[in-house]
């Protein structure tokens, strides 16, 4: 059988069918779901529209986890997952792999890396490439979050591919933002963006065991007196946002985090800042999707050729960009 354009199976689903089942919690249904969304095939985009528009709506705690590499993320993600569907809750970890820039291709490997919560029946792991995509987060994540909770499931984890001023972004599509860092000294503290700090709910320091747990507990205390200096949030209540230590490999401090978090999104809750966030973050994700698809018609236009030659002046410096942008929105007018 030939290859697809985008080497993707088609879903043999119906729209309406598919909705159904991943309502219903059928995780076979969810996967198809989730490679139909995460299809670039223009009737697979035309069947997700369509399938998303009649999932039931539902809620589910979302929690965007960053860190820094080597820093325990997977362990940490296992771990404290383990936590949460022993207590009852339905996880689900979408985790969001680092692609080739030149191939395109990821590892994918974040099942292998959690091998008892891939095998835990209330967890649900789903890794995507990132398609070199800006925030270390795929572009259709944000569908992947709506058909999880579609799903039924309670906690819905989004682990991002690193640390840096763009990875931010997952702030934008989840409900409390975790960054999690390793005992280190002053100068990691510099090293670590301000805007990121600034998203960040909570900050975990792990690794706070054995030998390294004074190393731990000290880095604590400087991100707690960075977390002070910052300007308070509106969206925070007395003492947020905090610095906690934590054990990925232990599990200690564990219970203390996710019951920070219930109390943060609880407060948040009752005065109705989570559904006013969540509003606004649909609109970001609506311009998010026109800024796409205009530029995706762009390159499918018979002004693709003026948008290749243009561009091809500019790397030469034949032409300037601003002027080239211009020329090119002028003919399109």
């Amino acid at each position: 059988m030939p290859n697809r354009p985008d080497h993707r199976p088609a879903c043999p689903s119906a729209p309406p069918a598919l909705a159904e089942g991943v309502a219903a919690g059928d995780r076979r249904a969810l996967a198809r779901a989730i490679t139909l969304v995460e299809s670039t095939r223009p009737d697979h985009r035309a069947q997700a529209a369509a399938m998303l528009a009649a999932l039931p709506a539902r809620q589910a705690l979302r929690i965007g986890l960053s860190g820094t590499p080597g820093v325990g993320k997977s362990t940490f993600i296992e771990t404290f997952g383990l936590m949460l569907t022993g207590l009852g809750l339905r996880l689900a970890v979408l985790a969001v792999d680092p692609s080739s820039a030149r191939s395109g291709g990821s590892i994918l490997g974040d099942k292998t890396r959690m091998e008892r919560l891939a095998r835990e029946p209330r967890a649900y792991i789903r890794p995507s490439p990132s398609r070199a995509e800006l925030g270390g987060v795929a572009r259709r994540t944000r569908e992947t979050v709506r058909l999880a909770e579609a799903a039924g499931f309670d906690v819905i984890l989004i682990e991002t591919v690193g640390v840096g001023q763009s990875e931010t972004l997952v702030a934008e599509m989840s409900d409390l933002f975790v960054l999690l860092l390793a005992p280190a000294g002053g100068d990691e503290l510099q090293g670590v963006k301000r805007g990121i700090m600034e998203m960040a709910d909570l900050i975990l320091v792990n690794k706070a065991d054995g030998e390294l747990r004074p190393a731990a507990l000290r880095t604590v205390a400087d991100y707690a007196g960075a977390l002070r200096l910052l300007r308070k949030r509106p969206q925070d209540p007395p003492g947020f946002p905090k610095a906690m230590p934590v054990s990925a490999i232990e599990g200690g401090g564990l219970e203390a985090v996710w019951a920070e978090m219930q109390a943060l999104h609880g407060w948040r809750q009752a005065r109705g800042l989570v559904d006013s966030r969540r509003a606004g973050q649909a609109r970001e994700w609506f311009l998010a999707e026109v800024r796409a698809g205009l530029l995706a018609r762009l390159e499918r236009d018979p002004a693709a050729g003026m948008l290749a030659r243009l561009g091809s002046q500019v790397e030469e410096g034949r032409a300037d960009p601003v002027a080239a942008a211009a020329e090119l929105l002028a003919a399109l007018e």
